[in-house]
C-alpha cells in the first residue's frame, strides 16, 4: 500500500502491521514489565542486540504501534513517543546538547517552548533567537559551537512561516541537526523530511490525536542526518547504521532517563484519532480560511494573522510549502478600544480553552493567559498585544463559526 494516499495508508495501518487475531487496532498492553524464558534474551534486549520490551517506561507493544504509525506518516526511519509534546522537546534538547553548545531557534515559538529554552540557558547552552522567516538571520547567527537549529513550521500563535527549505539546506551544508516542530501543520500538510529536517517533533495531543482526549508527543528521525557528524553521541549508541544513532540516544537518555512515558491506553486513543487526520485537516483548514477572511473585513479587527490570507507576509511561501492548505490557527488582533473579554464572553459556539488542533473551535486571550508569564516586553517583541486572540479553528459548520464571531463583535 506504499503507493496509496495518506488517509488510505493511515486508516489501514493498524490491521496491516499488527494484525493480531484480525483486529483493526493494535492491542492495548497495560503490563508494566515483560518476562523472558531465557535470560540471554533478556540481556540481549537490554543491550539493544535484540528487539523486545523490558519495562513500560521505555515502551510497550501499543506505544510501538503508534510510533510505527507516526513514522509512516512522516516517512522517517523511527519514532519515539512521549507523554506530551513538551516531554518530546525536552528529550531532544537535553539528550543531544551539552554545556557550551550553541542553539539557534526561531523567536516566534510557543510560550512553553520559549520557557524551556530559557531553562536550557541555565544549564549552559548558548541561545540565539532569530527571525526564522529570514534564513539569512539563521546564517548570521552561526558560531563554531553551533550544534542545532530549531524552528516551528507555522509559529504559535503568530502564524509566521519559517524559511524551512533554505534553513534545511543551510543546516545540511554545516552538518547541523535541524529540528522542526511540525505540530501546527502536521505530516498531512507537509512532511519534515521534505525540507531537510533531521528530527521532526509532533504534539500528538493536537491534530494527530485531534479529539481533545489524550496527551502525547513524538520525535521522528527522518534518516537524512548522519549522526557520525554529531560530536555528542555516546559510544554505546554508536551501533549499526549511523543514521539511527540520534534517535536511540533520545530514547535512552530522553525517554528512559527522564521518564516522560506515554501510556498504552493513551497511545491507543491517539492511534485511533490519527486515522481521520486528513479528513479533519481538510475541513478545519477550509473553516479557518473562511473565518480569517470574514474577520479581516470586520471594522473592529485591527489585523488577522493567517498564512492563507494574501496579506500574510509569508503567504506565497505557505502556498508553495503546504499545497494550498494553511492550518487551523488564527491570530486576531482587536482594535485597542475593544474589550477583548467582553467579546470572548459573548461567544456561543467557540469554546474558551487552552488547546489547539481540536475538533472544536477554541479561543483565548493570548497575552492574558499562555503568554502572561513571559512579560510585556517579550510579548511586544513577539507581536502579541493585549487584544490578541488565538483561535484554533475546528470542524464545525463554517457559517456557524462566522456568525458566532460576528455576533460577539457586534
Amino acid at each position: 500500500m506504499s503507493d496509496s494516499g495518506f488517509t488510505t495508508q493511515t486508516v489501514h495501518f493498524g490491521h496491516r502491521n499488527d494484525a493480531q487475531h484480525g483486529a483493526v487496532h493494535a492491542a492495548v498492553h497495560p503490563s508494566t514489565e515483560f518476562t523472558y524464558h531465557d535470560a540471554h534474551q533478556l540481556a540481549a534486549v537490554f543491550q539493544n542486540r535484540q528487539k523486545g520490551y523490558t519495562y513500560a517506561r521505555t515502551g510497550t507493544p501499543t506505544t510501538a504501534a503508534l510510533e510505527a504509525q507516526v513514522t509512516a506518516m512522516e516517512q522517517g526511519n523511527g519514532t519515539v513517543a512521549f507523554a506530551t509534546g513538551m516531554a518530546a522537546l525536552n528529550a531532544v534538547f537535553f539528550a543531544l546538547l551539552r554545556q557550551g553548545d550553541h542553539l539557534i531557534a526561531s523567536k516566534y515559538i510557543f510560550g512553553n517552548t520559549n520557557s524551556l529554552l530559557m531553562t536550557l540557558e541555565n544549564f549552559g547552552v548558548e541561545l540565539s533567537l532569530v527571525d526564522a522567516t529570514d534564513a539569512a538571520q539563521v546564517q548570521a547567527a552561526l558560531r563554531p559551537n553551533t550544534r542545532m537549529v530549531f524552528v516551528e513550521t507555522i509559529a504559535n500563535p503568530g502564524t509566521q512561516v519559517a524559511d524551512l527549505q533554505t534553513i534545511g539546506a543551510l543546516c545540511q551544508a554545516h552538518k547541523l541537526v535541524y529540528v522542526v516542530d511540525s505540530t501546527l501543520s502536521s505530516p498531512y500538510l507537509r512532511r519534515g523530511r521534505d525540507f531537510g529536517a533531521s528530527l521532526v517533533v509532533n504534539s500528538l495531543s493536537k491534530h494527530i490525536g485531534g479529539h481533545g482526549n489524550a496527551l502525547g508527543g513524538a520525535v521522528t528521525q527522518t534518516g537524512l542526518y548522519d549522526w557520525a557528524d554529531f560530536p555528542h553521541i555516546y559510544p554505546q549508541y554508536q551501533k549499526d547504521d549511523s543514521h539511527t544513532w540520534g534517535l536511540l540516544q533520545i530514547k535512552k537518555k530522553g525517554l528512559r532517563d527522564m521518564g516522560g512515558t506515554l501510556s498504552s491506553d493513551v497511545a491507543h486513543r491517539i492511534a485511533a484519532g490519527a486515522e481521520t487526520l486528513g479528513l479533519r485537516m481538510n475541513r478545519l483548514c477550509g473553516n479557518a480560511l473562511a473565518l480569517a477572511q470574514a474577520l479581516e473585513r470586520h471594522p473592529l479587527v485591527e489585523r488577522v494573522q493567517y498564512p492563507g490570507l494574501v496579506s500574510h507576509p509569508q503567504h506565497q511561501r505557505a502556498t508553495e510549502l503546504f499545497q494550498g492548505l494553511y492550518g487551523g490557527l488564527l491570530g486576531v488582533v482587536l482594535k485597542e478600544h475593544v474589550d477583548v473579554f467582553a467579546v470572548l464572553n459573548r461567544l456561543r459556539v467557540a469554546a474558551l480553552a487552552t488547546h489547539l488542533g481540536d475538533n472544536r473551535t477554541l479561543v483565548l486571550p493570548a497575552a492574558h493567559t499562555i503568554y502572561y508569564e513571559m512579560g510585556a516586553e517579550r510579548r511586544a517583541l513577539m507581536g502579541i498585544p493585549d487584544g490578541f486572540l488565538r483561535i484554533s479553528v475546528g470542524i464545525e459548520e463554517e457559517t456557524d463559526l462566522i456568525n458566532d464571531f460576528t455576533a460577539a463583535l457586534a
